[in-house]
């Protein structure tokens, strides 16, 4: 199953390279994406999914899709659809290899029942905040329970009537059985099962003790024959007990490698902050498009694509640290640069009428849908005697260095018309219309006496224009670590300008064709997506990434200072 060395190189490739040369799994690469179903995945997960299922790719191996649902408290079956949905949607495939926690619980059981009778694990009638208090500090041992001491057949008749139901939430666990003065703290007989009369997603109430992540975990990948077990870097710690578990009892044993997550400036990467936001309305639900998840993303017009280049270009590291926003923005807008089509659209429209244009004439521009794609063709922009163009693209009284529209100056209608202003109209002192005429022999947008204008702006045909709602979008925080700042609430940090709304907004026609989460260009402002609120009466725009590149500028920069 295993192929030769793969021409990406990182230190868990290189593990891997090393096993396939010792012939350490019989040549066989297998991994999994394991997330818990307590919330939606966000960019981070899509790192580890990339990676899991990368790897797998690269050496002809498998990679299995499973939920750690071991928490029913907290999981949910909205949440296994959007992971599910989340995966796909990045081009990852786990064939028939789609697995639960929840599958194994029967034979988890057994283990622990088979570590009990070794005398390796045991009843405890301490609380959790007992529990706690006697684990000890990192330079202080840990206290052994009182019930520590229990003959085997006692623990296991205790393990049997808590399995039954005859215990209330927390007033028993069962414990492994290790050594309370151990350094690492992981190892001071941490809890193995607890009890929890809760209703489970996939097990219904058939069952009343959850095992707990670190139990769960190694036997899972020892059933599924996991051979490289990829976590990320705060599990490290966790490793002994995962190697203690499997070798206690005896099973198969797969790899544990960590690397390190994935931080982004301006946002925040954990479900349970992510949930405050949704629960709290700050935002409109897990897939809001200001949100780090997957699914925030895809409705703003990220491109899974993008999303792996990403994940690739980051690399795989052991060290933790942070990447920043500007550049998974550099890698959505070159993604978009090449596939997106190109629109014309005015989103705070100023009218402009042709005086010198006839009144029912109706002209079709060419317009080119993708200059980076010579197979992207071309289509058909109508072109009338009113217009709209952006406010922003006329000054009355333009200061230096501007050099698009103004009173007596000829720009460049972008694939029409070279067009001069001869009239400005007022309404309490703000501009509400521009007279303008059109030079008839620069039809396509070029003068036949290759007389050169400074600039060129996109418009829309006020007859032919469709409204639309656009949301514009900013980052979501005002500052990069809202986790990091001390003695604040990071909701406090939320940016109250991450979301403006539009609502005249007008764009050229061709946009009605376009289907829910479409991505495509507005030719100088930036790339959009079709919101799939868009009803056939309501067409809504999400902006994906304005077209400056701030990270290309910031590597630029850095190039001119070596």
């Amino acid at each position: 199953m295993g192929s030769k060395e793969h021409e990406v190189h990182d230190f868990i490739r290189d593990i891997i390279n090393k096993d396939l040369k010792t012939n350490k799994y019989g040549g066989r690469v297998h991994t999994r994406f394991p997330p818990e179903p307590n919330g939606y995945l966000h960019i981070g997960h899509a790192k580890s999914i990339c990676l899991n299922f990368g790897i797998a790719e690269d050496y002809k191996g498998e990679c299995n899709l499973r939920f750690d649902d071991t928490n029913p408290s907290k999981e949910e079956k909205e949440y296994v659809r959007s992971i599910i949905e989340d995966v796909r949607w990045l081009g990852f495939d786990w064939e028939d290899r789609l697995f639960f926690a929840s599958d194994y619980f029967d034979q988890m059981y057994e283990y622990a029942v088979q570590l009990t009778k070794k005398g390796k694990a045991y009843v405890d009638d301490l609380n959790a905040e007992e529990i706690s208090r006697m684990r000890g500090t990192l330079t202080t041992p840990g206290e052994e329970s009182p019930f520590r001491d229990r003959p085997i057949e006692e623990n296991l008749d205790l393990l049997n009537r808590m399995k039954a139901g005859e215990f209330a939430d927390g007033e028993k666990v069962l414990r492994a059985r290790i050594d309370m003065t151990h350094p690492n703290m992981n190892m001071r007989d941490p809890v193995i099962y607890r009890i929890l009369h809760a209703s489970h997603h996939n097990t219904g109430d058939k069952w009343c003790i959850y095992p707990m992540y670190d139990w769960a975990h190694g036997l899972e990948d020892s059933i599924e024959n996991i051979t490289h077990s990829i976590c990320t870097l705060e599990f490290e710690n966790h490793r002994p007990l995962y190697d203690w578990f499997l070798d206690e009892l005896g099973v198969y044993h797969p790899q544990q490698i960590e690397f390190a997550r994935l931080n982004l400036t301006y946002t925040v990467m954990s479900k349970r902050k992510l949930l405050e936001l949704v629960e709290g309305g700050h935002v409109k639900g897990w897939d809001d498009p200001r949100m780090p998840t997957i699914s925030g993303m895809r409705r703003r017009g990220y491109s899974p694509s993008a999303i792996r280049t990403f994940c690739t270009r980051i690399g795989v590291a052991k060290v933790n640290s942070i990447v920043d926003f500007e550049f998974l923005e550099h890698c959505i807008r070159d993604d978009l640069n090449k596939t997106a089509t190109r629109f014309m659209g005015v989103l705070r429209p100023l009218k402009v009428v042709i005086e010198n244009y006839p009144e029912d004439q109706v002209e079709e521009m060419e317009a080119i849908n993708n200059p980076e794609d010579p197979n992207a063709g071309k289509r058909k922009v109508p072109f009338s005697k009113v217009l709209y163009i952006e406010q922003d693209d006329f000054m009355e009284e333009p200061p230096k260095k501007f050099y698009r529209l103004a009173p007596d100056r000829e720009v460049r209608f972008r694939y029409a018309y070279f067009v001069t202003c001869t009239e400005v109209i007022k309404e309490n002192e703000e501009v509400v219309e521009l007279r303008c005429t059109v030079d008839p022999a620069t039809r396509g947008g070029a003068a036949p006496d290759n007389r050169k204008v400074k600039s060129t702006l996109h418009w829309v045909s006020a007859a032919h224009a469709m409204d639309a709602e656009v949301h514009l979008y900013d980052k979501l925080f005002t500052v990069q670590d809202p986790l990091g700042q001390k003695d604040t609430d990071f909701k406090e940090l939320l940016n109250p300008d991450s979301i403006e709304v539009l609502t005249s907004c007008k764009v050229e026609p061709a946009v009605k064709n376009l289907k829910h989460f479409d991505r495509f260009q507005f030719e100088r402002l930036g790339y959009f997506c079709v919101d799939p609120d868009t009803t056939e009466d309501n067409l809504v725009l999400n902006r994906t990434v304005g077209l400056r590149d701030t990270w290309a500028k910031i590597q630029k920069q850095q190039q001119m200072n070596k």
